[in-house]
């Protein structure tokens, strides 16, 4: 362990040289110079008040007992402000926002704004023009997937999941219906109205969820971490290869109670369309004792991964957004509500705000998100229009791409006999060109 712990020790040496080699001259000379004003200028860029004159509204895509979702356009790419009523939604808005900041995943819904009008508080997501699995398996032919599909879908919720849980955040809500499709296929998981925080070393406790997705344990209104969200996924992976829950029935009354004894006392029942893969792996993501349950068993998602069938899928290559999904929406179709939907949901009267309120309400209108807005900025180029050119007109050498570096300034006599003379691997120069280079990408990173 001693020699491990020195190994490490060694690793990290020449990173705390460049550490604290940059942070001394280097940096000064970086706030003196054109690039310290340019990132100064995409923070005030970034930092704009946005309101809902930033966007125009298109078409209501679904509601909820508390909000609404309705396509708009910012300039490019096109999103899904989530409207949630003011008075009813506000603590599970200001959860599921803190959530989202905390979250970078390629299979999570991407908060990029956050603002307030007079009637909502409105969460400003990337658009998932796909639908919603919920859809897909009950509204395209035949109910549920063919194998292939239903087990991509599965490993992208598994990575999905397993970023949450890397936040330490259990989900409690995963159900078809809160499963979006984007352009390309692939899913993210979306309302995390639910979810919440576990600490360390912590369980928590609460009868929250969907009825038919609630774990026993979250039934029985015991302590848990994070199980229910694997019990869920084979909820989910059932009803997807099966085309129907495993403990109720779609289009047949069941009355809550009976569906909670179901959940704690009855095996679910496979048919001839599911696997013997399949089967293994649901059955054992239903065990009903958590401490039985797959991915429960202290690995998380690697034990879930770690399951034969997944043997076709390079989870690397999933997680980098290199594999092809087994579903391509259709761009002409629409998997939405007609729109003279619009604006019958914002219409709230009567109204007063309390200053408590608006103390709770500056809390989730923040404008932009940092990452999501400069991945935007990037990914569309917006800089380039944004950039703040100089008065004449011309371009300033921080953005001119064929213009030379200065020269380094000379040292002085007492630097050149004096100066701290340190040896550093190569990859201080690469450090260093990539602070100073004039790359606008490198100001948002």
């Amino acid at each position: 362990m001693i020699h491990l712990n020195n190994t490490l020790s060694q690793c990290f040496l020449s990173c705390r040289l460049i550490h604290d080699f940059l942070s001394m001259a280097p940096f000064a000379d970086y706030l003196d110079s054109m690039y310290y004003s340019r990132f100064l200028q995409w923070k005030w860029l970034e930092r704009e008040p946005i309101t809902k004159n930033t966007f125009r509204q298109y078409r209501v895509l679904g509601k909820g007992g508390f909000g609404e979702v309705i396509t708009n356009k910012c300039p490019p790419p096109p999103i899904s402000p989530r409207a949630i009523k003011k008075r009813k939604g506000e603590s599970m808005a200001l959860n599921e926002k803190q959530i989202l900041e905390k979250v970078n995943s390629r299979f999570v819904v991407s908060l990029a704004y956050a603002y307030e009008t007079k009637d909502a508080l409105c969460l400003v997501l990337t658009l998932m023009n796909g639908g919603d699995l919920k859809f897909h398996i009950y509204h395209m032919g035949e109910a549920g997937f063919d194998e292939k599909r239903a087990v991509f879908y599965a490993a992208e919720i598994c990575c999905g999941l397993e970023d949450l849980h890397r936040e330490r955040i259990v989900y409690r809500d995963l159900k078809p219906e809160n499963i979006l499709l984007d352009d390309h296929g692939h899913i993210r998981i979306s309302d995390l109205g639910l979810a919440v925080h576990v600490p360390e070393g912590q369980t928590i406790k609460g009868r929250v969820g969907t009825v038919g997705y609630m774990a026993p344990e979250v039934v029985k209104n015991e302590r848990y971490t994070f199980s229910p969200d694997w019990w869920a996924l084979g909820c989910l992976l059932y009803e997807m290869i099966q085309g129907q829950s495993p403990f109720q029935q779609r289009k047949k009354k069941i009355k809550r109670e009976e569906v909670e004894r179901l959940v704690k006392e009855v095996e679910e029942e496979y048919s001839s369309k599911v696997s013997e893969d399949a089967k293994s792996l649901c059955k054992m993501l239903l065990a009903k004792d958590p401490n039985e349950r797959l991915g429960c068993q202290g690995d998380g998602a690697t034990e879930v991964k770690a399951h034969p069938i997944f043997r076709s899928i390079n989870f690397k290559r999933l997680a980098a957004g290199m594999l092809e999904a087994p579903f391509i929406p259709d761009p002409q179709a629409i998997y939405c509500k007609d729109v003279l939907d619009i604006e019958q949901f914002s219409t709230v009267k009567g109204v007063e705000l309390e200053p408590k309120d608006d103390s709770f309400y500056s809390k989730v209108s923040t404008g932009s998100i940092p990452i999501p807005w400069q991945n935007e900025m990037i990914d569309t180029e917006c800089f380039k229009e944004l950039n703040i050119l100089n008065l004449d007109g011309t371009v300033p050498p921080d953005l001119d791409w064929r213009g030379q570096p200065s020269p380094p300034p000379k040292q002085g006599l007492l630097q050149r006999l004096f100066g701290r003379q340190v040896r550093f691997p190569h990859i201080l120069l690469l450090f260093i060109c990539s602070v100073f280079a004039p790359r606008h990408y490198c100001l948002f990173h």
